[in-house]
């Protein structure tokens, strides 16, 4: 059987890009491979009625390919960007008593990313698997991404996915689509978005920002390496690394204030007027968002690895290197000293009087943080915690190349369309009750000249709009 494969990169200095498409034809079979370099990629598959056919189809992917500044390559010439996975070490706790666990759930690899919101759970791990549950443990579904999850973040009600391959994905919609790419020569530790602007840290100290449209804005170099915070609020970007706390303005005018911190800044948190630094010399900072005074310091035992404190910081939680989590009062005095019961925590969130954490084994961990649970687990009593298993049949979604066609717009779905201006293709709403001047975050890799989408809902977003829902092309 005869067989013709077509490679093709698209790895630009200074930009976003650094992925390969693959076509390779078999008699009437075309499969279609892609991804970030240096890594394996997804594989679609295709059979069509003639080798005519499949051929044509083949060269029209090609082509799209090709106009969008790909361009034949050599596999295995270009190397993939560089990764950085946090290495880490978890001791067994030297606490007395174990924290009363309600549920753990076993995502099967290490695990960073978190986020609580009111509604559901959601944990990201190395695999590229993100799940959903809900508070009482149930699995609700799971996301495939091509790469390994550095963390999850939330912008009011979107969610996003910060992944190795270099790749941000929107996680809202019917179907997870990449919304921001990063440069290639930047080795991401961590993001955080607010009102469409993803602000990302790096290996190097750097502080890279991205509008909604995902172009660069500003980017600053932080006096010390190994970024791993990052907190954004209307005011400032607040960037944790080895040599402390830097704060810059939000527009990039200038920095703001820099406080060293007890050692290197191995994670961070915010409220209104504070952020948190947890550091590998065993303590949580407190800084002021004013003008980045200590205002209070929680000490721990060994290394902290994570923080995360209850609203408006009446409580300060911390997880560390030896499997142990720690409460403290706002003035910094220890109330508690608990074990995890399954390795140290690597993320964590508050919510409602139960903290939730990501382990080094991989689990999403849901705590009873109240004060009469909290009691009788000092005291030895603790419930049975409940192992979480995933169903079999549970929906499973993955990034898709290709959208749905419709030949019109349902009564509900809303009209958009690209357009070009100043050489670039922009997406505004046609439908009527929209300004139609504001851009619309909108999948790249779907995007072609004066082509109409419906999606289902678009909201508001400090001057431009965010899609959720499904996206149908409209033919």
């Amino acid at each position: 059987m005869s067989e013709a494969t077509t490679y093709l990169e698209l790895s630009q200095e200074g930009g976003g890009a650094h992925k390969f498409y693959e076509v390779t034809v078999q008699e009437t079979v075309v499969s279609v491979r892609y991804g970030r370099i240096g890594a394996g990629g997804q594989q679609q598959t295709s059979t069509f009625p003639t080798r005519e056919k499949a051929q044509a189809a083949a060269a029209r992917k090609i082509g799209e390919k090709v106009r969008k500044g790909y361009a034949p390559a050599v596999r295995g010439q270009r190397t993939a960007r560089p990764v950085t996975r946090r290495q880490v070490a978890s001791a067994p706790s030297t606490a007395r008593a174990v924290a009363p666990v309600l549920w753990r759930f076993r995502t099967g690899a290490a695990a960073f990313g978190i986020h609580i919101g009111e509604d559901r759970c959601w944990v990201g791990n190395q695999n590229g698997d993100v799940h959903t549950l809900g508070h009482d443990g149930e699995v609700l579904a799971r996301y495939q991404l091509p790469d390994g999850v550095k963390c999850l973040v939330a912008d009011d009600f979107w969610i996003y996915a910060g992944c190795d391959d270099g790749t941000v994905y929107d996680l809202s919609s019917k179907l997870p689509f990449a919304a921001y790419g990063i440069a290639p020569d930047v080795d991401i530790f961590w993001l955080d978005i607010r009102e469409g602007i993803l602000n990302v840290a790096d290996r190097n100290g750097g502080l890279t920002v991205i509008d909604h449209e995902d172009e660069y804005q500003w980017s600053r170099r932080s006096a010390g390496e190994h970024a791993w915070m990052v907190r954004r609020d209307e005011r400032a970007v607040y960037h944790g690394h080895r040599r402390g706390v830097t704060a810059y303005s939000a527009d990039g005018s200038g920095e703001l204030w820099h406080t060293p911190t007890t050692g290197a800044v191995l994670f961070g948190w915010q409220e209104d007027h504070s952020v948190y630094a947890g550091t590998d010399r065993r303590v949580v900072q407190r800084l002021t968002k004013d003008n980045g005074a200590l205002e209070a310091t929680y000490q721990c035992d060994t290394v902290v690895y994570s923080c995360a404190t209850a609203p408006g910081g009446r409580y300060v939680f911390a997880g560390d290197s030896a499997s142990s989590v720690y409460c403290f009062a706002a003035d910094g005095t220890r109330l508690w000293k608990l074990g995890t019961g399954g390795g140290s925590a690597l993320s964590m969130q508050y919510l409602d009087e139960k903290l939730y954490m990501v382990t080094t084994d991989g689990s999403l961990v849901c705590v009873d943080a109240s004060d009469a649970a909290v009691a009788a687990a000092r005291s030895g009593t603790v419930p049975v915690a409940r192992d979480v298993k995933s169903a079999a049949a549970l929906p499973t979604y993955t990034p898709s190349a290709t959208v749905r066609t419709v030949t019109s717009a349902a009564a509900s779905g809303i009209v958009v369309e690209c357009v070009q201006e100043s050489g670039r293709l922009r997406v505004h709403v046609v439908s009527d009750g929209y300004e139609p001047s504001w851009n619309v975050q909108f999948p790249r890799h779907i995007r072609r000249p004066g082509a109409r989408y419906v999606v289902d809902e678009l909201s508001a977003a400090g001057g431009f709009y965010r899609v959720r829902g499904e996206i149908r092309q409209l033919v």
